[in-house]
């Protein structure tokens, strides 16, 4: 099995999700679209794509943005799984429609979760234990139509959802490394 991980900036990694996925024998390749001439990709050669944060904006004007958003389209269409993380949950939700927008708050450091009761037997969030979870964002979003939300927190709404069966946008960080 491989998944494609797409990075916005060199410092933004799987952190610990990287080895629970080698650890299943999922490899692991990156694309790096943020840099000049990064080599193009072909996302069906791929099982899953998750697409990681960064601090730009989704409404910044960045051509590797709109291909990232169009890569989001292409995957939901192939029923491909994905996973979005911060930036990574606002593309999904813009590509799916949703509007992208300053949250009322910036949200940086340790907050809890309080999660739906859909969430309880989501196969993601089944079984999970996450009190405190990390958040770095300044941005929010609008749940994309049909999606559903499976957690939020005091300062933001939308912290974490899905869309159909196979796309998840989590705008916390539960990748973060010590």
């Amino acid at each position: 099995m491989r998944v494609l991980v797409f990075r916005h900036v060199p410092f933004e990694g799987l952190g610990l999700i990287e080895p629970a996925l080698r650890v299943r024998h999922i490899e692991v390749d990156y694309a790096d679209l943020y840099q000049a001439g990064a080599p193009p990709r072909d996302i069906g050669a791929y099982d899953a794509l998750i697409f990681l944060g960064g601090p730009m904006s989704v409404n910044d004007d960045l051509p590797f943005l709109h291909r990232e958003m169009e890569f989001i389209r292409q995957a939901i269409a192939r029923r491909q799984p994905i996973l979005g993380i911060c930036l990574g949950a606002q593309l999904i939700a813009r590509a799916l429609g949703a509007t992208v927008r300053r949250n009322s708050a910036k949200e940086i450091g340790w907050y809890g979760l309080d999660f739906t009761e859909a969430a309880g037997g989501d196969r993601l969030f089944d079984g999970l234990s996450m009190e405190t979870v990390f958040h770095w964002h300044g941005e929010t979003f609008d749940l994309p139509p049909g999606a559903e939300l499976l957690a939020s927190s005091g300062l933001c709404r939308n912290q974490a959802f899905r869309a159909g069966e196979r796309v998840y946008g989590l705008q916390f960080h539960l990748e973060v490394t010590p």
